[in-house]
This record gives structure tokens, C-alpha cells and sequence, in this order.
């Protein structure tokens, strides 16, 4: 990897931290059952992971939802949210990766690998069981993590419907180059 390289991925992991923190702190409803939130970040967490693939993807996703949980209030989940974001991205693009190495015809939806939306699905569950062990051992009740799994279900959901949008747009731009996972060329 040349020194352009690295600084470019360099400032696209810093860019995609900060657009993953920026989305979680943009919208933010409050769960009835736990002391979280629901938000947009997750939709910036998978694009993070397909621009940055599943190292850079993990690092922007668990520091860049962490830092908004330190800068919106909610400290006392900064450490489990940098833990459980961290490894929904790695999650997602170790699932990608392993998929795409297995063959070339990649089913699409329009111009979206699927193999890129049940990466995202796979991760979207990884977070929702981790969080709902989190949620039950803060409130002391494991029920009230459980009790809030459809909220992150739904979260994850509208994450994973805009993050496709997004790709799909951005695959049909000279913007295609940056992503990580060039399926059509592996």
C-alpha cells in the first residue's frame, strides 16, 4: 500500500467515524424498556464496513458510536457500545469476505451484492442479542434487555434499508472505486 493509499484510508476511516457519530447523535428516541436510544447510526456503521472493509469498518463503527454515546449523555454504554459496534462491523465484513471467496455470481438486488445484505442482517443480530444482554445487566432485569430487542430490531432495519440505498446509489458513481468489496471484480 503506497502513502497515498494509507492516508487516503486514513481520512475515509476518520471521515466514516465521524458520519457514524453524527447519525447516532442526529436522531435519538429513547427506548421505553432500557436507558438506550434508537438512531440512524447503524446506517452509516454498514456503509463504514463497505468502504472500509472489516477491520477499518469495525474500528469506525465502535469508536464512532462509542464517541456519540460519550458526547450525548449515555457514557455508561460507551464502553459496551464501542465492544458490540465494534464487532457488528467486523462481524458484517468477515461474513462479506467469506462469501465473496466462494464465487464470482453474486445474486444482486439491482446493483447490491445480497451477499452485502445478509452481511448486514447477520451483524444487525449480532447487536441486537448484545444489546440486550447489556440493557439486562444495567438494568439488573435481563427481561428489560430482551424487552428491548424489537426497538434495536427496528433500528438495525432502517440502518440496513438506508445503508442500501446509499450503496446503491454511490455503485452507480465513480464513488464505486472506494468501496472495499468490488464484487464484481473478485
Amino acid at each position: 500500500m503506497t502513502r497515498s493509499e494509507k492516508t487516503n484510508k486514513l481520512v475515509l476511516t476518520a471521515l466514516m467515524m465521524c458520519l457514524v457519530m453524527v447519525a447516532t447523535l442526529s436522531i435519538r428516541i429513547p427506548s421505553p424498556f432500557t436507558q438506550g436510544y434508537v438512531h440512524l447510526g447503524d446506517t452509516m456503521i454498514f456503509l463504514s464496513v463497505l468502504l472500509l472493509g472489516k477491520k477499518g469498518g469495525a474500528f469506525a463503527s465502535g469508536v464512532g458510536s462509542g464517541l456519540a454515546d460519550v458526547l450525548g449523555g449515555y457514557a455508561m454504554y460507551a464502553p459496551w457500545t464501542l465492544i458490540v459496534k465494534g464487532i457488528m462491523g467486523f462481524i458484517m465484513g468477515a461474513f462479506i469476505e467469506a462469501a465473496a471467496k466462494k464465487g464470482k455470481n453474486h445474486a444482486k438486488l439491482g446493483n447490491m451484492p445480497l451477499i452485502e445484505i445478509a452481511g448486514m442482517v447477520l451483524a444487525g443480530l449480532e447487536m441486537v442479542l448484545g444489546y440486550a444482554i447489556v440493557d439486562g445487566v444495567m438494568a439488573g432485569n435481563l427481561l428489560s434487555g430482551f424487552l428491548g430487542a424489537p426497538f434495536n430490531v427496528g433500528q438495525f432495519v432502517v440502518g440496513m434499508v438506508l445503508a442500501t440505498i446509499l450503496a446503491m446509489a454511490l455503485y452507480k458513481t465513480p464513488a464505486k472505486k472506494f468501496f472495499c468489496y468490488r464484487l464484481d471484480e473478485m
